[in-house]
């Protein structure tokens, strides 16, 4: 994911951890047919985001998401703190709210 690392940090807007997981939350909340989707997830947001900078953001991620799935970038070997099935059961409760398409 080294590219699309490099395109966020060269874009004028830099994303918080708390503004990713509200970004993700608003992602899950509205889906691709709410009306004014971006401009809600924006607000969602907060910290100025327009609707632009987090379709943007959302552009970036199913890219980073292409990319992992045609295996041209490897999953990071995290380090686990517990289990590993702990880690895939958050992983994968995470992933069951984003809806990407």
């Amino acid at each position: 994911m080294a590219s699309s690392s490099l395109r966020k940090h060269s874009s004028n807007s830099c994303w918080t951890p708390k503004q990713n997981k509200l970004f993700e939350k608003a992602l899950a909340l509205f889906d691709k047919d709410t009306p004014e989707r971006w401009q809600n997830v924006a607000k969602a947001v907060g910290g100025n985001k327009t609707a632009e900078e987090v379709k943007r953001h959302y552009e970036i991620l199913l890219e980073d998401l292409r990319q992992i799935e045609s295996g041209r970038v490897p999953i990071p070997n995290y380090k686990s703190l517990g289990t590993t099935s702990t880690n895939v059961d958050e992983e994968e409760r995470l992933m069951k709210y984003l809806k990407l398409q």
